[in-house]
């Protein structure tokens, strides 16, 4: 069994909670985005990010707005939405069970 392949399936599973927790803080475009979640020590790429982004979108949990970039073209700026902050609620209370779960596993 190869456990890279098991580490991606658990990144790409809760990769939307950590993007909704960093978009609940600020609103961020899309390199934003990508290097808090590098700094936390989650590499993730663009091809990776964006497709995720639109269908968070389309789902009714994200919305964006256009700025202008004091550095080249205007940016898009993410930010949840109501829907997508009472999403994130559910998301919470689902992980608190899962580590709890993990924990007295562990113990």
């Amino acid at each position: 069994m190869n456990v890279d392949n098991i580490k991606s399936q658990m990144r790409k599973g809760f990769l939307e909670y950590c993007i909704l927790l960093l978009l609940k803080k600020q609103s961020a475009y899309a390199s934003d985005i990508i290097f808090r979640l590098k700094g936390a020590k989650l590499i993730v790429v663009e091809g990776t990010l964006y497709p995720l982004l639109t269908r968070l979108k389309n789902s009714g949990l994200l919305d964006y707005r256009w700025e202008e970039s004091p550095q080249g073209p205007p940016r898009k700026y993410y930010e949840m939405t109501k829907a997508g902050e009472n999403f994130l609620s559910e998301l919470e209370v689902s992980w608190n069970e899962i580590s709890d779960v993990i924990n007295k596993i562990k113990k």
